[in-house]
């Protein structure tokens, strides 16, 4: 396995205190916000967050955007279909246990959840279908979690599960399920202690909407967006590399890594250019050249030195 190293954040991508200070004021603090959420509600809270040095300067993608059109398949296969059939999703009360090879396994609530060390990362994120946004969200290092569990030696992967409710998840209903249910992803362990991978908590200053993942999601932005786990119930620590849910569907179109990357297509398109929704207007799009990584390459690179990303895809 590649030898882990400190992320190099370039200039370019930081973002100045005083434009981060100007793009909005955050109001309330995290237990606030879940005070206001209140057992089962769905209403939207502010949550403080303060700003980080790994997040980009690009143009957000207009929150409309963000929370109208994504892929969250537990709500149905259509793009509106989460913003739409999630208004009867209770993400309250919520607990994610985090087991397997850790010396201290332990159930976290929510609520302690949100007194991490919150920050706002403002994220490029690239679908593996072509189209990509800028998001701001807020979360904390996945890697501050792991630390309170200690990881054992022998622990090489991390594994996470989605909830199963069908009586609230109206995708996973049915005869015919596009997916087989709980949603399961993976990573590397280097790659879920790596500081740009975070556990989002929130997005443009507030709770998580049921339709982005409430009330927790993985967010790894240097990885297709499939990969970005939402409303997470289990985090365990394995040794072997984890069945995760696409690439058992299609192993051919989803590898594993799932790292962006222009020169390696999906096997029924190509992954050249890319569709920033939102751009030159709601909904808008227009062509522009997919980044190696996301643009996360001086960060993450490092990660897979001597590994062929062709047939690691």
């Amino acid at each position: 396995m590649p030898a882990y190293r400190t992320p190099r954040i370039s200039a370019s991508e930081i973002t100045p205190r005083e434009v981060y200070m100007s793009r909005r004021k955050f109001i309330g603090t995290a237990a606030a916000g879940i005070a206001m959420l209140g057992a089962g509600s769905a209403i939207a809270a502010p949550l403080a967050a303060s700003p980080s040095q790994f997040s980009t300067d690009e143009k957000l993608t207009p929150k409309e955007a963000v929370t109208t059109y994504n892929n969250f398949y537990e709500f149905g296969t259509g793009k509106g279909d989460p913003s739409e059939k999630s208004q009867h999703f209770k993400p309250l009360p919520w607990s994610v246990k985090v087991d397997g090879m850790v010396g201290k396994p332990k159930e976290f609530g929510i609520e302690e959840l949100m007194k991490m060390q919150l920050e706002e990362r403002i994220y490029r994120l690239r679908c593996v279908e072509g189209w990509s946004m800028v998001i701001p969200w807020i979360g904390f290092p996945l890697s501050a979690l792991l630390e309170q569990v200690e990881p054992l030696g022998s622990a090489k992967y991390v594994s996470f599960e989605t909830l199963v409710r069908p009586e609230e998840m109206p995708g996973q209903t049915g005869l015919f399920q596009p997916l087989e249910w709980p949603y399961i992803e993976g990573l590397r362990l280097d790659e879920a202690r790596h500081p740009l991978t975070i556990l989002a908590v929130g997005l443009y200053g507030e709770t998580l909407p049921n339709q982005n993942g409430a009330p927790i999601r993985l967010v790894v932005p240097w990885k297709y967006g499939f990969k970005s786990i939402k409303s997470i119930v289990r985090i365990s620590l394995i040794e072997e590399q984890p069945e995760t849910t696409w690439k058992n569907s299609n192993a051919r179109e989803y590898g594993f890594y799932s790292n962006v990357n222009p020169e390696v297509d999906h096997p029924r398109w190509s992954q050249a250019t890319e569709q920033r929704i939102g751009e030159g207007g709601f909904f808008k799009v227009a062509n522009r050249p997919t980044l190696m990584f996301n643009g996360y390459g001086e960060e993450v690179a490092s990660l897979y030195e001597g590994m062929d990303l062709k047939a690691n895809y």
